[in-house]
């Protein structure tokens, strides 16, 4: 396993059903994307071998930046359905929530940032049954 994924995270994959993977749309995500997907597999090997990556969330998107536009393709070329739907943008109000101390739903739920944060919930998360009676 690579030096740089340290017990706490090796644990974790261990224990783990799947992973999300956040990356940024740069060039230098990439070569870390493909690190981590090696130690992935190494824990699936080894330890885990129920363990998934449940997809790729392309953070910090900038659609007038042609290198994220690049690398966002060549995420959607090489992983296809991996890749969620929901792009993250870069957004100031999400770069200043955590420095109030709140999640950017509660600093300012109308910012582009909350905005996809909520439609990622909803691409991830299964939908509401309805009509079910619990007793």
């Amino acid at each position: 396993m690579p030096a740089f994924i340290k017990y706490v995270d090796r644990d974790a994959l261990i224990a783990a059903h799947s992973v999300l993977v956040p990356i940024q749309c740069e060039y230098y995500a990439l070569e870390g994307l493909t690190s981590l997907l090696s130690s992935i597999e190494q824990v699936r090997r080894n330890a885990n071998p129920d363990l998934q990556v449940e997809g790729l969330l392309r953070t910090m998107y900038d659609g007038r930046n042609g290198l994220t536009v690049d690398v966002s393709e060549q995420l959607l070329a090489h992983f296809g359905d991996k890749v969620y739907h929901t792009v993250i943008p870069r957004n100031v109000r999400l770069a200043e929530a955590p420095s109030h101390g709140v999640p950017v739903i509660a600093y300012d739920k109308r910012s582009q940032g909350a905005v996809a944060y909520l439609a990622l919930a909803g691409e991830i998360l299964p939908p509401p049954r309805t009509g079910v009676l619990v007793a």
